[in-house]
Protein backbone atom coordinates (compact mmCIF):
# COMPACT_ATOMS: atom_id res chain seq x y z
CA UNK A 1 0.00 0.00 0.00
CA UNK A 2 1.27 3.73 -1.00
CA UNK A 3 -0.13 6.57 1.21
CA UNK A 4 -0.37 9.41 -0.80
CA UNK A 5 -2.03 13.23 -1.39
CA UNK A 6 -4.88 13.75 -2.98
CA UNK A 7 -3.08 16.05 -5.82
CA UNK A 8 -0.35 12.68 -6.28
CA UNK A 9 -3.10 10.18 -6.74
CA UNK A 10 -5.54 12.75 -9.15
CA UNK A 11 -1.84 12.91 -11.21
CA UNK A 12 -1.52 9.27 -11.38
CA UNK A 13 -5.25 9.00 -12.65
CA UNK A 14 -4.59 12.13 -14.91
CA UNK A 15 -1.62 9.62 -16.35
CA UNK A 16 -2.92 6.98 -16.62
CA UNK A 17 -5.86 8.30 -18.88
CA UNK A 18 -3.13 10.09 -21.36
CA UNK A 19 -1.55 6.75 -21.40
CA UNK A 20 -4.82 4.75 -22.49
CA UNK A 21 -6.07 7.32 -24.43
CA UNK A 22 -3.79 9.11 -26.31
CA UNK A 23 -0.26 6.75 -26.60
CA UNK A 24 -2.22 3.76 -26.84
CA UNK A 25 -3.84 5.04 -29.90
CA UNK A 26 -0.39 5.83 -30.82
CA UNK A 27 1.30 2.63 -30.41
CA UNK A 28 -1.52 0.58 -32.56
CA UNK A 29 -1.40 3.14 -35.38
CA UNK A 30 2.68 2.70 -35.58
CA UNK A 31 2.27 -0.87 -35.47
CA UNK A 32 -0.14 -0.39 -38.19
CA UNK A 33 2.02 1.79 -40.57
CA UNK A 34 4.91 -0.73 -40.14
CA UNK A 35 2.58 -3.79 -41.12
CA UNK A 36 1.44 -2.08 -44.21
CA UNK A 37 5.63 -1.80 -45.38
CA UNK A 38 4.96 -5.43 -45.80
CA UNK A 39 7.91 -8.63 -44.92
CA UNK A 40 7.59 -8.77 -41.62
CA UNK A 41 10.21 -11.17 -40.96
CA UNK A 42 12.71 -8.48 -41.61
CA UNK A 43 10.94 -5.17 -40.98
CA UNK A 44 12.76 -3.39 -37.86
CA UNK A 45 10.54 -0.48 -37.46
CA UNK A 46 7.59 -2.99 -37.04
CA UNK A 47 9.66 -5.04 -33.90
CA UNK A 48 10.61 -1.53 -33.16
CA UNK A 49 6.52 -0.33 -32.82
CA UNK A 50 5.45 -3.50 -31.13
CA UNK A 51 8.53 -3.09 -28.35
CA UNK A 52 7.48 0.46 -27.84
CA UNK A 53 4.17 -1.15 -27.15
CA UNK A 54 5.04 -3.48 -24.47
CA UNK A 55 6.89 -1.03 -22.68
CA UNK A 56 3.48 1.56 -23.21
CA UNK A 57 1.76 -2.06 -21.83
CA UNK A 58 3.85 -2.38 -18.65
CA UNK A 59 3.95 0.99 -18.20
CA UNK A 60 -0.06 1.20 -17.98
CA UNK A 61 -0.25 -2.02 -16.06
CA UNK A 62 2.23 -0.44 -13.19
CA UNK A 63 0.74 2.51 -12.78
CA UNK A 64 -2.98 0.61 -12.22
CA UNK A 65 -0.85 -2.01 -9.68
CA UNK A 66 0.16 1.86 -7.89
CA UNK A 67 -3.55 3.37 -8.07
CA UNK A 68 -4.78 0.29 -6.99
CA UNK A 69 -2.78 0.14 -3.60
CA UNK A 70 -2.89 3.67 -3.06
CA UNK A 71 -4.38 5.17 0.26
CA UNK A 72 -4.81 8.68 0.38
CA UNK A 73 -4.25 10.41 3.07
CA UNK A 74 -6.21 12.84 4.36
CA UNK A 75 -4.26 15.66 5.53
CA UNK A 76 -6.92 17.33 7.50
CA UNK A 77 -6.16 14.55 10.35
CA UNK A 78 -2.16 14.84 10.11
CA UNK A 79 -0.45 16.23 12.81
CA UNK A 80 2.44 18.40 13.06
CA UNK A 81 4.09 16.85 16.34
CA UNK A 82 6.20 14.87 14.72
CA UNK A 83 7.05 14.13 11.63
CA UNK A 84 5.21 11.51 9.04
CA UNK A 85 4.09 11.40 5.03
CA UNK A 86 2.84 14.17 3.68
CA UNK A 87 5.26 16.25 6.58
CA UNK A 88 7.02 19.81 4.92
CA UNK A 89 10.61 19.35 7.05
CA UNK A 90 12.31 22.77 7.47
CA UNK A 91 16.10 21.41 8.94
CA UNK A 92 19.61 22.96 9.32
CA UNK A 93 22.60 20.75 8.58
CA UNK A 94 24.72 21.01 11.19
CA UNK A 95 27.79 20.66 9.45
CA UNK A 96 27.56 23.69 7.30
CA UNK A 97 24.58 25.36 8.37
CA UNK A 98 22.92 24.76 5.26
CA UNK A 99 18.95 25.06 5.41
CA UNK A 100 16.77 22.65 3.64
CA UNK A 101 13.16 21.83 3.57
CA UNK A 102 11.68 18.50 2.15
CA UNK A 103 8.08 17.43 2.10
CA UNK A 104 8.31 13.73 2.45
CA UNK A 105 6.12 11.90 -0.10
CA UNK A 106 5.28 8.29 -1.74
CA UNK A 107 7.66 6.71 -3.95
CA UNK A 108 5.71 7.38 -6.99
CA UNK A 109 5.10 11.27 -6.02
CA UNK A 110 8.95 12.28 -5.38
CA UNK A 111 10.02 15.18 -7.55
CA UNK A 112 13.34 16.45 -6.12
CA UNK A 113 13.27 19.95 -8.29
CA UNK A 114 9.39 20.29 -6.22
CA UNK A 115 11.11 19.37 -2.81
CA UNK A 116 9.59 16.21 -2.50
CA UNK A 117 11.43 13.06 -1.19
CA UNK A 118 10.09 9.75 -1.03
CA UNK A 119 9.79 8.01 2.44
CA UNK A 120 11.74 5.86 1.22
CA UNK A 121 15.52 7.89 1.05
CA UNK A 122 17.56 7.74 4.12
CA UNK A 123 16.72 11.57 4.78
CA UNK A 124 13.29 10.49 5.12
CA UNK A 125 13.65 7.50 7.17
CA UNK A 126 16.18 8.96 9.45
CA UNK A 127 13.69 12.22 10.17
CA UNK A 128 10.01 9.80 10.59
CA UNK A 129 8.75 10.13 13.84
CA UNK A 130 11.20 12.71 15.12
CA UNK A 131 10.12 16.47 16.76
CA UNK A 132 10.92 20.16 16.16
CA UNK A 133 14.03 20.04 17.51
CA UNK A 134 15.68 16.62 17.22
CA UNK A 135 19.17 16.53 16.22
CA UNK A 136 19.37 13.39 14.01
CA UNK A 137 22.31 11.24 12.49
CA UNK A 138 21.03 9.92 9.23
CA UNK A 139 23.06 8.18 6.88
CA UNK A 140 23.73 8.64 3.44
CA UNK A 141 25.69 7.28 0.40
CA UNK A 142 28.36 9.65 1.16
CA UNK A 143 28.80 9.43 4.96
CA UNK A 144 26.73 10.75 7.63
CA UNK A 145 25.11 13.78 7.86
CA UNK A 146 23.16 16.04 11.39
CA UNK A 147 19.85 17.56 10.74
CA UNK A 148 18.57 19.42 13.24
CA UNK A 149 14.35 19.72 12.65
CA UNK A 150 13.45 23.14 12.63
CA UNK A 151 9.75 22.84 11.61
CA UNK A 152 6.94 20.33 10.46
CA UNK A 153 3.88 21.22 8.74
CA UNK A 154 1.70 19.70 6.47
CA UNK A 155 1.26 19.56 2.85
Amino acid sequence: MAYMSQEGYDKLIAELQRLESIERPKASAAIAEAREKGDLSENSEYDAAKEAQAHLEDKINLLKLTISEAKVVDTSRLSNDAVQILSKVEMTNMTNKAKMTYTIVSESEANLREGKISIQTPIAQGLLNHKVGDEVEVKIPRGTIKLRIDKITVG
